[in-house]
């Protein structure tokens, strides 16, 4: 059955009075008796947004949004239904703003904010970011020196810090993201991994928001290793800037 033999079935049978409702119940039971080739997860998409009140709980009670899907073909909700989203914890709060932050679409907002789950949390950027913070302070308090350690002799010494010379440690390919050169580069690139990249994670997962940082941290080295052989590398700016780059698509499309 196509789209408009859809419409036409609901018209006549089951919204007679043509007010542009029909139960989220009705609408599934239609949907698997006629074997309509809805991708599932769709499906779940529009009855859970035909049925999300406005706790964000799920009820009995038919939504506008559901109607407009229908009538347009759209999963579309009101712009600024979040943002009315009434006794809200911090927590949830959060979880708005990163749906806001980091989704374009409304509809694609309301799904994560409903469906959301705090279990698994967001830790491999708050453990990246503490990990690095706990080395910076080991060496400054070990050299005496908060700003510009990597002119210290001991510091280039360090079996973290990657240098062209040392190409066949491998492992400095990536471990170099936990050396800084000082108080200014670490703060910099912890805020940045704090406020971009937990909420991507958040959004995207632990895995393809580290495979995302851990190929900027390597991008970073490998150009080095082309570009200047002189030149030793510490910081984690590879792994931000491939995080920033991620964002700054979802900036375009929300600005669109």
């Amino acid at each position: 059955m196509d789209r408009s033999s859809l419409l036409q079935l609901i018209q006549e049978q089951l919204d007679p009075e043509n007010t542009g409702f029909i139960g989220a119940d009705t609408f599934t039971g239609l949907v698997h008796s006629h074997e309509l080739p809805l991708d599932p997860a769709k499906l779940d998409m529009l009855v859970a947004l035909a049925q999300s009140n406005e706790r964000g709980q799920i009820s009995s009670k038919r939504s506008s949004s559901f109607k407009r899907a229908i009538a347009n073909g759209q999963r579309a909700l009101p712009q600024d239904g979040l943002l009315d989203e009434p006794g809200l914890g911090v927590y949830k709060r959060f979880v708005r703003y990163v749906a806001y932050e980091i989704l374009p679409r409304e509809v694609d907002r309301h799904w994560y904010f409903y469906r959301h789950r705090s279990c698994p949390p967001p830790v491999f950027m708050a453990s990246v970011t503490l990990a690095q913070i706990i080395v910076f302070l080991c060496y400054g308090a070990r050299l005496n020196k908060w700003v510009l350690q990597t002119y210290h002799p001991e510091y280039m010494k360090s079996p973290l810090v990657y240098h062209p010379g040392h190409r066949a440690r491998a492992w400095r390919f990536l471990t170099y993201m936990f050396m800084h050169v000082g108080l200014e580069q670490l703060g910099f690139n912890a805020l940045l991994q704090l406020m971009i990249g937990v909420p991507l994670e958040m959004v995207h997962g632990l895995l393809r928001i580290s495979l995302l940082y851990l190929a900027g941290v390597l991008a970073g080295s490998l150009t080095v290793s082309i570009t200047d052989m002189r030149a030793p590398v510490v910081g984690g700016s590879g792994g931000v800037y491939a995080l920033c780059s991620a964002h700054l698509a979802n900036v375009v499309m929300v600005m669109k």
